[in-house]
């Protein structure tokens, strides 16, 4: 861990210097061969970082191998090697996720969840943190409803009030049956995508983004887990 953090001193330090962004001034300083103070500068030489090894590359991306191969038809180890020939380490999120959607024709929601297991397993990321270094809280619950109906009880007022919890909501953007930017209980803007699976089963993945740190990251999950455990409740009640 002191390691992590003082490679993210040294990585902020560069960004105020040079107005890079997060990754960007990752990447150079990655490059940079560590000093020896023993050693003459002939002697000097880059030392490369411990590869990790495919059998941690799913408890790095926090999906299993058996999920990730069943819903895009690869395990991590062979996204890892496709996507390490195309230099993706050096690319940004989105650059990724249009590479894995062109290239690989896999669904946009798969596309995401691809995109973010490769980040933490190169080390761009950790759990919960986002490319520039900020944090997110997500949380995804799958209902045994059609799309339209759990889209519908984000969309309707009335509705949103039995679940929310009192929560001040203003709904910035939607496009249903698929997604919704809300302006949500004055802490910032919340994204929620829906997805169908099947004429009676569909699921709903939130993402609340810009966070100071993995602690309010963590306190808006356990918050987006209680609020999507009561959503169920008004699905099921009707």
């Amino acid at each position: 861990m002191p390691r992590h953090k003082d490679l993210k001193r040294l990585v902020r330090a560069r960004m105020r210097k040079t107005g890079e962004a997060y990754t960007t001034a990752r990447a150079h300083i990655m490059r940079k061969p560590r000093k020896r103070a023993v050693a003459p500068p002939a002697a000097r030489v880059a030392e490369p970082l411990t590869p990790v090894p495919p059998r941690e590359y799913a408890a790095l991306a926090g999906m299993s191998d058996r999920a990730v191969k069943e819903k895009t038809g690869c395990t991590w180890e062979r996204w890892v090697r496709a996507l390490d020939h195309h230099g993706a380490a050096t690319m940004s999120h989105r650059e990724i996720t249009a590479l894995v959607s062109s290239k690989y024709k896999t669904e946009d929601w798969w596309s995401q969840m691809v995109t973010v297991g490769y980040e933490r397993i190169k080390g761009l990321r950790a759990h919960g943190q986002r490319r520039d270094g900020s944090y997110e809280a997500t949380k995804s619950r799958t209902f045994k409803v059609p799309v339209g109906v759990l889209f519908e009880a984000w969309a309707n007022p009335s509705l949103r009030r039995r679940w929310a919890n009192g929560a001040s909501v203003r709904v910035r953007t939607a496009t249903a049956p698929k997604s919704m930017r809300l302006d949500w209980n004055g802490g910032g803007i919340v994204a929620a995508g829906f997805f169908s699976k099947g004429k009676a089963k569909s699921v709903v993945a939130v993402s609340q983004a810009k966070l100071p740190d993995r602690e309010t990251a963590n306190r808006l999950k356990r918050y987006w887990s209680e609020r999507l455990d009561a959503l169920g409740g008004v699905l099921v009640e009707g």
